[in-house]
């Protein structure tokens, strides 16, 4: 399968820049055009015709869903995946309606834009292998149509995560009820920097935690992790 050809739609020039470093490491992707308002993109999408759009809703001129309206009304067999700070369920409401892959909430952590893309890539390879339907291939190709399986077995943690460890940095994000960053949480717990971001990362991906980008007098972003609600 060819390298997937993407755009990134997204008025911040920062956040964008961070997109385009995430991407760049996500294998079998290329970025083939960055843009930082609605008309801008438009025309990327007609002169580029890439297979995907990371689209942010809030622009100066409008918004993201409209560009997406738009793109629908004109037939683009373009795929979309918003990438958003609006939490508003009428915005879900409307990107579900418009057909988006996926519905991704900022701050945009590298992990869940890879599982997005790394699911993106399967969904493209199914279609493409299939020469003809049956509803157990829909059910695959539409997960959402499915019911979600109950089980009355705790969950199993991933490999390089334990529970102890989980609940160490559980106990510390509790007491400071302040948001850390990864080397904070280490010297709590006695652990490197990777592994406390590991841990973290973890804990942001199974929704007990989010993540705050806050950007250093020399604009790197940094990422400090809060306990959710």
């Amino acid at each position: 399968m060819t390298d997937i050809r993407v755009i990134i739609a997204e008025d911040d020039r920062q956040i964008a820049a961070i997109q385009q470093r995430f991407l760049e490491r996500i294998e079998g992707f290329e970025l083939v055009g960055m843009a930082h308002g609605l008309e801008e993109a438009e025309d990327l999408v007609e002169i580029m015709q890439p297979d995907l759009i990371l689209l942010d809703v809030q622009f100066p001129t409008g918004t993201g869903l409209d560009l997406l309206r738009k793109l629908r009304a004109e037939n683009s067999s373009v795929d979309v995946i918003l990438v958003t700070a609006a939490k508003e369920v009428d915005t879900l409401r409307e990107a579900l309606h418009g057909g988006v892959f996926d519905f991704i909430l900022k701050p945009l952590v590298f992990e869940r834009l890879q599982e997005t893309l790394h699911n993106y890539r399967q969904h493209l390879s199914k279609l493409q292998a299939l020469q003809s339907l049956d509803q157990q291939n829909v059910d695959t190709m539409l997960p959402r149509g499915q019911t979600p399986k109950t089980t009355s077995q705790p969950q199993r943690l991933p490999k390089g995560i334990d529970s102890i460890t989980l609940d160490k940095i559980r106990q510390v994000l509790q007491d400071k009820d302040v948001a850390l960053n990864a080397s904070e949480v280490g010297d709590y717990i006695n652990a490197s920097r990777t592994t406390a971001r590991r841990y973290l990362e973890y804990m942001v991906s199974s929704d007990e935690l989010h993540a705050e980008v806050s950007y250093g007098s020399v604009g790197r972003p940094e990422r400090k992790y809060r306990l959710n609600p």
